[in-house]
């Protein structure tokens, strides 16, 4: 089946080459037995590429079955895949089979692949290996035929280098790798999607479908849909609902939607690179950070020009400060603070107001200062934003983490993962 019959069967919108790119390995690896790796963000739509490898497979016509490994306990996870005997542990009344068992001769989407404990990892690496398991609670051998496809939305490398990824499941796993693209880097398929889900929501409410102005249709493209297509929809639902006019200007769009205004795209040419596993919701806390440092700058620029305007000053002049070139930079500041030197001709001189700064109530001692340390690496800023989340809410997890914009789970990861002190 060809890229265009692909899209039309299983509901896909878009032209990006990108879309397609991923869709053509999915449809070159469908008919093999060989296990696939889908990387990719929250919300761009994963589970369709596992379907679109099963349905096209031979084994269409048995069970396929979509595991989210995050969603299920430690404790359970490996009953619930392997299945167990009666009596194995506590609660056990009867022998279960698992989803191994269940599904022999079909198909398993294991999402979050990335959260499955280091245990099972092992199990499920055996049994990529020989196709063989064990029950929970038994020592005899059992056997399948499953195919799996497995999904992540973090760098499963940097779980490598951190000891919580097994190296060789990795590269079991990844035998073909397919990239799906967010719905940033599909900037042409926005406004696809948008008409699409706008006229899905149409005929669900019974109402007129709505539409964007150029102006409102650009400030779509140019949000970054951390959420993708998932958010995409939830807001054309929202506006569906909400909106009186049919046809929405920017202004009836941001006072529908506050948040769309954000332009949160990286610049032209580069790419957002936190490093390490950073999601979505880890790049909030430092977005977070950030804003909390652009608020401090503004307070420091604000009693600059108090400080100026109540001691009737002058500001240097920016602008010829920087045409002063050929000149170090104490020279600069020793002609714009202190005096002129003699052999610089006067029109080079930039405004300027000799007089000192002065404080009320407070003395010319300049050496009562104190040093600020930058933080520059990523980890401390997250370590601070959530220390800060922390002590602000008495150590109520959920409310720190509803602050940060962070599910509470991940909070307790990122706790964890940084050896926090409760």
């Amino acid at each position: 089946m060809n890229i265009q019959g692909v899209k039309q069967r299983f509901g896909i919108i878009g032209r990006s080459p990108l879309l397609e790119r991923a869709l053509n390995t999915a449809i070159r690896v469908a008919t093999t037995d060989l296990s696939v790796l889908i990387q990719g963000e929250s919300g761009v739509g994963k589970e369709i590429f596992s379907r679109i490898i099963h349905e096209l497979s031979l084994r269409k016509h048995n069970n396929f079955i979509a595991i989210n490994c995050g969603a299920i306990p430690a404790g359970t996870i490996n009953s619930e895949l392997f299945g167990h005997e009666k009596g194995s542990f506590t609660g056990a009344v009867t022998e279960r089979k698992g989803y191994f068992e269940t599904v022999n001769g079909g198909t398993i989407f294991l999402d979050e692949i990335g959260e499955m404990p280091l245990d099972t990892q092992a199990y499920l690496l055996r049994i990529l290996e020989s196709g063989e398991f064990l029950r929970v609670g038994s020592s005899k051998v059992l056997n399948t035929d499953v195919r799996i496809v497995a999904a992540t939305n973090v760098n499963l490398e940097e779980k490598i280098h951190s000891g919580r990824f097994r190296e060789d499941l990795y590269y079991r796993l990844n035998t073909v790798p397919i990239k799906v693209p967010s719905l940033h880097e599909r900037r042409e398929d926005i406004y696809m999607l948008f008409r699409k889900f706008s006229g899905d929501f149409a005929e669900k409410y019974r109402s007129d479908s709505i539409t964007l102005t150029p102006e409102a249709k650009l400030l779509i493209e140019n949000y970054r849909w951390p959420g993708n297509i998932r958010e995409l929809k939830n807001m054309v639902e929202q506006l569906s609902v909400l909106s009186e006019a049919k046809e929405l200007d920017v202004e009836e769009l941001v006072d529908l939607v506050p948040h769309i205004k954000s332009r949160l795209l990286p610049s032209k040419g580069g790419e957002f690179n936190l490093g390490g596993e950073s999601s979505y919701q880890e790049r909030e806390i430092l977005f977070k950070f950030l804003l909390e440092m652009k608020s401090d700058l503004s307070d420091v620029k604000s009693l600059i020009y108090e400080l100026v305007r109540a001691n009737d000053l002058t500001l240097p002049d920016l602008g010829a400060l920087k045409s002063m070139q050929g000149y170090s930079t104490d020279a600069v500041f020793k002609k714009v603070f202190d005096r002129k030197p003699q052999d610089m001709e006067e029109e080079d001189y930039p405004a300027y107001d000799s007089r000192p700064i002065i404080l009320p109530g407070k003395g010319s001692n300049y050496n009562d200062t104190e040093d600020v340390e930058e933080i520059l690496s990523i980890e401390e800023m997250e370590k601070d934003m959530i220390r800060k989340a922390l002590k602000k809410f008495n150590n109520r997890r959920k409310d720190a983490a509803d602050e940060l914009g962070i599910s509470e789970r991940t909070l307790y990861r990122k706790i964890k993962e940084y050896n926090m002190p409760d």
